[in-house]
């Protein structure tokens, strides 16, 4: 088989900042916007882009991702000649395994899976970004600019450029300099974390810095600095279009509020989809007395109480009298009568009882934050948790 592209997807973070709620899961399968896992927006841009064969590597906690992803067929990557692969580090015989230890280390230690396809080119994507991308037009430019390495980019200010891979370009346009997390950015464009290597180029540069023990063997600070240097061309895919990296608690839950806009991204649009492995519940139910305004409510949900500008997974259930605002309630979880979820996310399967109260609304303080519980956390009757308070799963509040 020869492929003009595969996709590897690099989904083994432990996504410490988001503390508990990747206890017990990758930080790719963290449920997101209601009715998805966050893993669901890289493999349906896959699959809506014509991009067959995708590579999923796996590290931390994989068994719950394991599990989700399965054969691939919800996002119709059970294919003959293709599919997706789950790819946990392996030792064979006679070798000294190892965790991967960085993303170009991840890469290099599935070369032989990588030259199964023989492919043209290789696309290397993050597992824990929010957004919808065409990557055949990503790939298109890549082809007609003859580029070693095209990277998608995004302008952001100059304050986020120091957090980024920022890069400058030169007058014809191809990429010209490239500093990870500058103190003083030269440029405001910066990398997605999204890259298409022509593939004999890309295993040649891995294949020496795997032999460099100095290297930290990553993309943005040893692979692409190696390639500039070497004179190789490399162009900057520019992105307009919604792009959301959500690493910490404030950004996933920015990026959950951002679900109840249509115009900054669009989970309605029938041309590109987002496919996801959907729990089977019954339709949501809202009782007599309840209020929902501005809400995502996902199958299954019970509601009896007041829901207002909030996310609501699937099988989520709001008592009478509770009140949920500016929250996001993962799948299961329960927010008994007269209890009180406000700026707030809510992990799987957690118990909030009787007249509990998570959370507050901002008041300007620094101390201020989302307060956050795990998944199978039970919230006692009458408990108070603070804004910024972060529970973690085997603790009593």
């Amino acid at each position: 088989m020869s492929k003009t592209c595969i996709a590897m997807l690099l989904a083994g973070g432990q996504g410490s900042r988001l503390y508990a709620l990747t206890q017990d899961v990758a930080k790719p399968g963290v449920p997101f916007g209601g009715k998805y896992r966050i893993i669901d927006f890289p493999l349906s841009n896959c699959t809506n882009s014509g991009i067959d064969t995708v590579g999923v590597l796996t590290q931390y906690r994989p068994q719950q991702l394991n599990s989700y992803i399965g054969s691939g067929q919800p996002w119709d990557l059970d294919v003959d000649d293709g599919g997706v692969y789950i790819l946990p580090p392996y030792q064979t015989a006679g070798e000294k395994g190892s965790w991967f230890t960085g993303t170009a280390n991840a890469i290099y230690q599935n070369i032989s899976f990588i030259e199964n396809f023989d492919p043209e080119n290789v696309l290397i994507l993050s597992g824990d970004h929010i957004y919808k991308m065409d990557y055949a037009e990503m790939l298109r430019e890549h082809l007609n600019h003859n580029a070693a390495l095209t990277i998608a980019v995004q302008q952001v200010s100059l304050e986020e450029a120091t957090r980024l891979g920022i890069m400058s370009t030169g007058g014809d346009g191809f990429i010209s300099e490239f500093e990870e997390k500058p103190a003083h950015p030269k440029s405001d464009l910066a990398s997605m974390g999204i890259y298409i290597f022509n593939w004999q180029k890309l295993r040649e540069y891995l294949i020496a810095d795997e032999n460099d023990p100095k290297s930290s063997k990553d993309f943005g600070k040893n692979i692409i600095p190696a390639m500039l240097s070497a004179g190789e061309r490399l162009w900057p895919y520019r992105f307009s279009g919604y792009w959301r990296d959500v690493g910490t608690i404030t950004s996933l839950w920015d990026a959950n509020m951002d679900m109840l806009s249509t115009t900054l991204i669009n989970l309605y649009d029938p041309a590109w989809p987002i496919y996801s492995r959907s729990p089977v519940c019954p339709p949501h139910f809202t009782g007599e007395s309840s209020s929902v305004v501005h809400s995502i409510i996902s199958e299954g949900c019970e509601i009896y109480g007041r829901v207002e500008n909030s996310v609501l997974s699937p099988s989520v259930k709001v008592g009478k009298g509770a009140t949920v605002l500016y929250s996001v309630l993962m799948p299961g979880a329960v927010v008994e009568d007269g209890a009180s979820v406000e700026y707030a996310i809510i992990g799987e399967r957690t118990v909030i009882h009787q007249r509990a109260h998570v959370g507050s609304e901002p008041d300007g303080s620094e101390s201020w934050g989302v307060a956050t519980c795990g998944p199978d956390i039970q919230i006692k009757e009458g408990a108070a948790v603070p804004a910024g308070a972060m529970v973690y799963t085997g603790e009593e509040v």
